[in-house]
């Protein structure tokens, strides 16, 4: 690799926080900040939006892509529009709809108390539409080929669903919830519990973690002059983990997979678990694994920096 490369990768190394349009898939807004960057940068999404979702898209760059896991383990917030009385193959409005016919109207102390089952620690069925992968190939593929699609329920963690408006069929929500939750589920669940069917009509996703949608840009204002000015540090992937900074000869074993012994982090407890290891300057350098009882920290993920 010539020095250039490796100029070029360093300079190219964080995050993205993007505000995906509707009408476009996640995989659609990493192809076009791909373009903007030079030929050997990666870009990855941490966290897939359905092409009639808006809102916070985290875009990783270059070796910011090995923090992906982490950035979709993050909190997440929604805002979505539910139509009541009706369904759809989907679960949302781009799907086939059937409207219920007849359907009782519920009263918004009924839809509070349907909602009461989908708090909390949950097993949550994912849609047929889904990109999950069913012996290797994509649910949603299995499901427009007409094809059965058997998804096992997954545990998922929803911490606050609030109801923002009800006027019959509409329903507003804003909902708190953890990694791998899916909006149109619990739209369906909500409809069946009512016994009048559901779908999502609308959904904008307003955080990740600390990635808020009032600081999120447009993909369309990104330009290859500008890209570099909108990258935030990759250590924001990981802010809640425990930090230890490396000296330039630390970091030099670290790069090199090394482990890093206790006489060699004095005055440095190591704390047990992931770990963040970042430069004298403040850049994250690796995410590391801490053993206190063996008194060594352990590179798993180094970035270039």
């Amino acid at each position: 690799m010539s020095l250039e490369d490796v100029k070029t990768e360093t300079e190219w190394v964080g995050l993205l926080n993007l505000d995906k349009p509707p009408g476009k898939t996640s995989r659609d807004v990493v192809n076009q900040v791909a373009r903007l960057l030079p030929r050997k940068v990666k870009a990855g999404h941490a966290g897939t939006l359905d092409p009639l979702a808006v809102g916070v898209l985290v875009v990783c760059v270059g070796s910011a892509t090995r923090l992906i896991e982490n950035v979709q383990r993050m909190g997440k917030t929604y805002r979505t529009t539910i139509r009541l009385g009706a369904r759809s193959d989907t679960h949302d409005r781009d799907g086939a709809i059937v409207e219920t016919s007849n359907p009782s109207v519920p009263t918004l102390e009924e839809i509070d108390q349907a909602l009461e089952s989908q708090r909390g620690k949950i097993l949550q069925q994912p849609p047929e539409h889904s990109a999950l992968k069913v012996a290797g190939r994509r649910a949603y593929d299995l499901a427009r080929a007409g094809l059965p699609v058997e998804l096992a329920a997954r545990p998922v963690r929803v911490d606050r669903i609030e109801i923002l408006s009800y006027s019959w069929p509409w329903l507003e929500l804003e909902i708190d919830c953890g990694s791998g939750t899916y909006i149109r589920s619990i739209a369906r669940d909500l409809g069946d519990a009512l016994g009048c069917g559901a779908l999502m009509e609308t959904l904008v996703r307003t955080r990740i973690g600390r990635f808020p949608r009032e600081c999120a840009i447009a993909p369309d204002q990104l330009t290859r002059e500008n890209l570099a000015d909108h990258l935030r540090p990759a250590l924001e992937a990981v802010a809640d983990l425990p930090r230890i900074a490396l000296d330039d000869s630390l970091l030099a074993d670290i790069q090199q997979g090394k482990a890093l012994a206790a006489p060699r982090l004095p005055g440095v407890a190591i704390p047990p678990g992931e770990v963040a290891l970042v430069t004298e300057s403040g850049r994250l350098a690796a995410l590391g694994e801490g053993d206190p009882r063996q008194g060594v920290v352990r590179p798993r993920k180094v970035l270039v920096v």
